[in-house]
């Protein structure tokens, strides 16, 4: 696939996978082509974990799930409410976030309860938390990859230059993977919530046998996509973007953008104005 074809299609995949299996010339595609990514002093500060094990794909998964129930309980919507957008109007002026589209209907009358205190509490009445842990652990399960990204500590030191250098690597690493299960057809998801939780990320570095000198700093689910796959009970898209003139600035920050380039043909989107958006 053209790299920029890649871009274009490139989305976070937040339904099921196709059952087969990864094929082992596209898992090896995926860990070269990674290790092409720019690091400070070519340190190379990652190491990945390949996750194909039944019985670990299910610990995971039960791990994540429980997870998601338990941060959907406490202070998730609390810490990320900014994100959550409700409406085609919404979505479309701020142009960011995540906008919540397909829910069941019975849940609609609360919505705006998200930002009240209360919240979670009202999505264990409702059972929504226990149903958003039970579709996280089902398509965790039901994967045929987990990839685990691991970070050298003498490097990943956050509030450090050598920590800024390298999250900007793991930056590059991520999109690079992304990229390339783009051009294979495949999907792939950040499996943040067990991370979230410090004790269940204990839990799956010791599973993976992590040693003492790496941080277990992301998971990815990873599979070719299956066509006919049925969004999940609530699910949400995020494919609003901001538009050229609000990214950037020319010379100085808040300047206005030029004629020429304000103007300038779209080479991604050759078919949009230059303020489209996808």
């Amino acid at each position: 696939m053209d790299l920029l074809d890649a871009i274009r299609r490139r989305r976070t995949t937040n339904n099921k996978f196709a059952p087969d299996p990864v094929k082992p010339e596209h898992i090896r595609l995926l860990i070269e082509a990674a290790s092409r990514s720019p690091s400070h002093f070519n340190s190379q500060p990652w190491r990945f974990v390949i996750v194909r094990d039944k019985d670990k794909l299910a610990a995971l998964a039960d791990l994540a799930g429980a997870s998601m129930k338990e941060l959907m309980e406490g202070e998730f919507f609390a810490r990320y409410k900014r994100y959550f957008r409700f409406d085609d109007q919404e979505a479309d002026g701020k142009r960011d976030g995540i906008y919540i589209d397909h829910m069941p209907a019975v849940l609609r009358p609360f919505i705006k309860q998200v930002f009240t205190p209360n919240i979670g509490k009202l999505l264990g009445t409702f059972g929504v938390s226990k149903m958003l842990g039970g579709n996280q652990a089902e398509i965790v399960r039901e994967s045929p990859l987990i990839l685990a990204v691991a970070m050298n500590k003498e490097e990943y030191k956050p509030g450090e230059l050598a920590g800024l250098y390298s999250t900007i690597s793991l930056g590059a690493v991520i999109q690079t993977f992304w990229l390339v299960t783009t051009s294979l057809n495949m999907g792939m998801q950040f499996i943040s919530t067990p991370l979230e939780v410090p004790e269940r990320k204990a839990l799956i570095a010791e599973m993976l046998k992590i040693p003492p000198t790496f941080e277990l700093v992301a998971l990815f689910r990873m599979g070719y996509k299956a066509e006919d796959a049925k969004r999940n009970s609530i699910d949400w898209t995020s494919s609003q973007r901001k538009p050229f003139e609000e990214l950037a600035s020319v010379e100085e920050w808040g300047a206005a953008m030029p004629g020429d380039l304000a103007q300038a043909e779209s080479i991604l989107f050759p078919e949009k104005a230059p303020d489209a958006r996808d």
